[in-house]
C-alpha cells in the first residue's frame, strides 16, 4: 500500500510547545488524536506515528531537529520509506498570512520560513505540497524570530484551536480527494463559506 507522510513543523522540548513556530506539530497531532495513532520512538531524527486515516496508509512526522534543519530529517524519512514527492505534505507556520487562515499549495518558495528552506535545500526541489498556517505579522518593532517562539494569546488563542482543526480537515480531503480540492475547500480564513462539491 502507498504511503503518505505528512510532516509538521516545529521545535522539539517542552519550553517550545505552546509556540507559534510548532503549529505544525500542533496538527499532527491532532490527526494523530482523531485516527487513534501513536509517535514512537525517534527515527531519522524524528518522531513518528505509523497508522491509516481513511483508506490511506500514512506516516504522521515530527522532526527533531529544530525547524531550520528540517530537511535533515525529512530526506531520510523520504528515502528510506521510498514516499513519491506527490505523497508528501509539509505542515508550518507562516508569518505573512494573518491569525486564522490556511492556504495549501503545491509547491513554491519557503518565503522566508526556515523549516521550509532547509526541506527544499535537501530535497533539491520545492516541488512539494505544504499547508501554510497563518501566524500574522509581530507587533510593533518586535523582531520575528522572538514573535515565533511565543505563545498565542486571548482571543488569538482561541482561534487557534479552530484554524489546527480547519487544518486537519485540510489534510484529511488531501489524503482522499488530493490537493486541488483540498485547496478549493479550506484556502483562506476558516469562517469564509466555502462552496458544497
Amino acid at each position: 500500500m502507498t504511503r503518505y507522510l505528512i510532516v509538521g513543523l516545529g521545535n522539539p522540548g517542552k519550553q517550545y510547545e505552546q509556540t507559534k513556530h510548532n503549529v505544525g506539530f500542533w496538527t499532527v497531532d491532532e490527526l494523530a488524536r482523531r485516527h487513534g495513532l501513536a509517535f514512537g520512538k525517534p527515527e531519522r531524527k524524528a518522531i513518528s506515528a505509523d497508522g491509516l486515516i481513511g483508506d490511506r496508509r500514512v506516516l504522521l512526522a515530527k522532526p527533531q531537529t529544530y525547524m531550520n534543519l528540517s530537511g535533515e530529517s525529512v530526506r531520510p524519512l523520504l528515502d528510506f520509506y521510498k514516499i513519491e514527492l506527490d505523497q508528501v505534505i509539509v505542515i508550518s507556520d507562516d508569518l505573512d498570512l494573518p491569525i486564522g487562515t490556511i492556504r495549501l499549495r503545491k509547491g513554491g518558495s519557503h518565503g522566508g520560513q526556515n523549516g521550509l528552506r532547509s526541506i527544499i535545500q535537501h530535497l533539491g526541489t520545492q516541488e512539494f505540497n505544504r499547508v501554510r498556517i497563518g501566524i500574522g505579522r509581530p507587533p510593533g518593532r518586535m523582531e520575528a524570530a522572538a514573535y515565533v517562539l511565543h505563545p498565542f494569546e486571548g482571543d488569538d488563542a482561541i482561534t487557534m484551536r479552530l484554524v489546527i482543526d480547519h487544518a486537519a480537515n485540510a489534510v484529511e480531503t488531501w489524503l482522499k480527494s488530493g490537493i486541488d480540492l483540498a485547496m478549493t475547500r479550506h484556502n483562506g480564513k476558516i469562517e469564509d463559506p466555502k462552496p458544497t462539491p
